[in-house]
């Protein structure tokens, strides 16, 4: 029985997991620094989610305001066959239960796990 989609949360993967955390999911494509398989609590980590590690480091190397262009860059990332279907994957797995987008950034609002939350609930 498949209930209402909740909208995904975002969070650190530093932080703790909470109990309403439903399915975990590691959004970066490196694993984050400083922690454990263990500690990490990750259910499902999709690589062909994660920006490529090109416009992952066009990004931190750009300067100013680049967020809208690194996030029309990501989109058309998204739109190949491969990650389209694993999207497609995480947004039937939202549709199941609470999923939480987990990610090492320190703005989370403004990387592309927020990116994903728009994509999986627009």
């Amino acid at each position: 029985m498949t209930r209402a989609a909740s909208r995904p949360q975002v969070r650190r993967v530093y932080d703790p997991p909470r109990p309403g955390d439903g399915l975990r999911v590691l959004v970066d494509r490196l694993w984050p620094r400083g922690l454990s398989k263990a500690d990490g609590h990750i259910d499902e980590w999709p690589k062909s989610l994660t920006p490529s590690t090109g416009l992952r480091r066009w990004y931190h190397a750009a300067e100013g305001d680049a967020y809208e262009e690194f996030r029309r860059r990501y989109e058309a990332e998204l739109a190949g066959p491969e990650a389209a279907e694993a999207l497609a994957r995480l947004r039937e797995r939202a549709r199941e239960g609470p999923l939480t987008l987990l990610t090492a950034s320190k703005e989370p609002d403004r990387s592309h796990a927020a990116v994903l939350v728009e994509l999986l609930t627009g």
